[in-house]
């Protein structure tokens, strides 16, 4: 297959895939708006196709939209509007956008489709079971697993607010008067005469979406400047304000040619918001990673409910470490590797590159029993708030990598956060709150000299006990528990393949001598144990290569 015919069928595959997710209607389109931005993931040829399903939904009948308008508004078009455009200049997953003119000044009108809500009624009712299904199956350990109907409740909550459209119209005041002093971010103002749950009247504010490069270039903005603005703003939203845009797929931010180019946010029905402890917890964890101080990093992330305080804290507390360690290390990495200019120096890079990945590899296998015991433990947990936080930043990623190849959105959120940390308006109680911690932990330090000589007492105590039998030290070795549970799934895997290789015989026996129904149950018995077999062989791979990554071997 020639390149010409593998782009064509492609784009042919791309296109099957928006025409589906369209036909499943609007939690589907949804999915694929966010994908949408994965430059970095999907051929451009996918991202050209899910990129219409940010605002080039088919629409739904005007005279329907029109009808909706007048009934919500309670009052004929004409008498309402001065001008209004029956053909919608936007269309997306839960409504449509229409231009007017309401006394003289130029206005948006978004209109909800007509039956949402019956339609959320039913696929959210059955997403709550597989929520539950999925609840039952993950496996827990000291209580640490993924609450998947919180995470549902959250979801669900927050699609049950995008259709109240005066729901929306708050959210976008208050995310107005958020931003009241940055000029770089533009809000819609919003009519609220003109406003009820299904009709949204807002400013018209033209802009062009944020991954029209070629535009953007012709408008002559700085497209690094924009990925630099769209990171700021969300990290000002979680970190100062708690009170976050939670889609922010490129339909959704445009940008204008106003002081250099700003950000225009659309869409306020999905917002999301964070409690003060885990804002608090993401402060604290920015101190710990600026300090490179592990204990403060996982205090804050059991503080904000990531982390539980449960098993074996050394491995944790060893793998947090090593990756402070090495943040600073990979970022002057990165950074260098861009400044290396590829002409003749080409192939020191590439020795460059090969020198860095086996030394990396060599530091992941020497952490490799620490990260195997955090797997195996699960102390951390995904909380449902976090659900938007992790949309949002990888939505924002991939618009990033489209604005700038050479995007590193780690890169930016660093010095922000450094900044926001030194010299945001925090108060004086978070001021003392931290010169108490830091008091309280001097003051521990003193209070533990004195109290050696009642320590060894105590250890002293725990080896009597041992040597009496009345208590008993459990040592975990990480390797042979690794040997056992490999040996245990191929003496499972053998006894399916003995059971498979019974069964078969069987089933021949019975089907030559005519004994037609016990036959297709052992046939149907030898499948079951066939594909219990290929999974125990899968299985055992997968420890092999598990094993392998974590020994360093090839």
């Amino acid at each position: 297959m020639t390149e010409a015919k593998k782009a064509l069928r492609q784009k042919a595959l791309a296109k099957w895939l928006k025409e589906g997710l369209l036909r499943l209607g609007p939690t589907f389109i949804k999915i694929g708006q966010q994908f949408s931005t994965r430059v970095d993931i999907l051929p451009q040829e996918y991202v050209d196709q899910l990129s219409e399903l940010q605002d080039q939904v088919p629409p739904f009948p005007t005279d329907i939209a029109v009808s909706i308008i007048e009934e919500e508004l309670g009052a004929p078009l004409d008498d309402v509007f001065d001008q209004f455009e029956y053909e919608p200049i936007a269309a997306a997953s839960l409504g449509q956008v229409h231009r007017a003119k309401l006394k003289g000044q130029e206005v948006a009108i978004k209109v909800q489709r007509p039956g949402l809500k019956d339609l959320f009624d039913i696929d959210l009712k059955n997403l709550r079971v597989i929520a539950e299904y999925l609840q039952k199956l993950d496996p827990a350990s000291d209580g640490a697993k993924r609450d998947w109907v919180a995470i549902y409740d959250e979801c669900a909550s927050v699609l049950y607010q995008e259709i109240d459209y005066t729901k929306e119209a708050e959210n976008a005041e208050q995310f107005s008067e958020n931003f009241k002093d940055m000029d770089y971010i533009k809000v819609p103002k919003i009519y609220w005469e003109y406003t009820t749950p299904q009709v949204l009247t807002m400013e018209f504010v033209p802009g062009i979406k944020i991954n029209r490069i070629k535009q953007l270039d012709q408008l002559g903005v700085d497209r690094k400047r924009l990925g630099r603005y769209a990171v700021e703003s969300y990290l000002e939203q979680i970190l100062s304000h708690g009170f976050f845009h939670a889609d922010p797929h490129p339909g959704n931010i445009a940008v204008d040619d106003v002081n250099g180019g700003r950000l225009i946010f659309y869409d306020f029905g999905m917002m999301g918001s964070i409690s003060p402890n885990i804002r608090e917890g993401l402060l604290e964890t920015f101190y710990g990673v600026y300090e490179k101080d592990p204990d403060r990093v996982l205090q804050a992330m059991i503080q904000m409910g990531v982390l539980v305080p449960t098993g074996d804290m050394t491995a944790v507390r060893r793998t947090a470490q090593f990756f402070l360690n090495s943040f600073e290390e990979r970022l002057a990495a990165q950074r260098k590797e861009r400044e290396m200019a590829i002409t003749e120096l080409g192939f020191k890079k590439q020795l460059t590159k090969e020198e860095r990945f086996e030394k990396k590899k060599q530091r992941l296998a020497a952490i490799g029993e620490d990260l195997l015991a955090i797997a195996a433990d699960q102390p951390f947990r995904f909380p449902a708030t976090f659900t938007f936080v992790v949309r949002a930043f990888s939505v924002l990623d991939g618009i990033g990598k489209g604005l700038d190849p050479r995007f590193d959105i780690t890169e930016i959120a660093k010095p922000y956060a450094m900044e926001l940390l030194r010299f945001q308006d925090v108060g004086f109680e978070v001021i003392l709150k931290d010169i108490k911690k830091r008091w309280d932990r001097q003051s521990k330090a003193f209070y533990n000299l004195f109290r050696q000589a009642d320590r060894v007492e105590k250890l002293a105590q725990i080896v009597q006990r041992l040597e009496q039998g009345d208590l008993k030290l459990r040592v975990r070795t990480l390797e042979s528990e690794r040997a056992f549970q490999r040996v245990a799934v191929v003496q499972k895997t053998i006894g399916n393949g003995i059971a498979m290789g019974s069964l078969v015989n069987l089933a021949t026996i019975l089907h030559f001598n005519s004994v037609r129904v016990p036959a297709m149950i052992a046939y149907m018995l030898f499948a079951f144990f066939g594909l219990q077999v290929l999974l125990g062989i899968f299985k055992i791979k997968k420890l092999d290569q598990q094993e392998r990554l974590i020994t360093g071997t090839a």
